[in-house]
């Protein structure tokens, strides 16, 4: 597969919930991509304004705690700020002894009459969570609507 041919992300048959799984070159692009699923499931982000800089940084005791740590960030701004997400920028991630980080920045614009959210995420689940690296990396998640 090319890099040209790369998904973002797909989204899997679940009972109840949201399942996805959200593809990159790199573990970075893989959660930003995970973002953009999560965020399409609520409004069509490419609708939203770049008009708010949201700088970030997130913790997490692994992977996993850390993408439902930065998929959760999303919620918790747009329930405290009133903040949708456009885009996702310059997040990068490493090992600081044994927590991981992720620091970045959010892009997007506050909610107001002209922008038409169509449904609600409640939560991040680790229920059936997968990541993997490689060509591609990829993550797995299921989230509560």
């Amino acid at each position: 597969m090319s890099p040209d041919d790369l998904k973002k992300y797909q989204f899997l048959e679940h009972t109840a919930d949201a399942k996805f799984r959200a593809f990159g070159k790199s573990l970075e692009e893989a959660f930003i991509n995970a973002a953009y699923a999560t965020v399409s499931l609520m409004w069509d982000r490419k609708k939203i304004g770049k008009k708010i800089q949201q700088p970030i940084k997130i913790q997490g005791r692994d992977l996993e705690q850390l993408l439902v740590n930065f998929l959760e960030e999303i919620l918790y701004l747009l329930d405290s700020q009133m903040f949708l997400l456009h885009s996702a920028e310059k997040i990068q991630i490493w090992k600081e002894g044994e927590i991981y980080v992720l620091e970045g920045l959010f892009l997007g614009d506050d909610y107001k009459k002209n922008y038409q959210p169509y449904g609600d995420v409640k939560a991040i689940t680790y229920n059936e969570m997968e990541i993997h690296s490689g060509d591609p990396f990829m993550v797995q998640v299921v989230v509560d609507v």
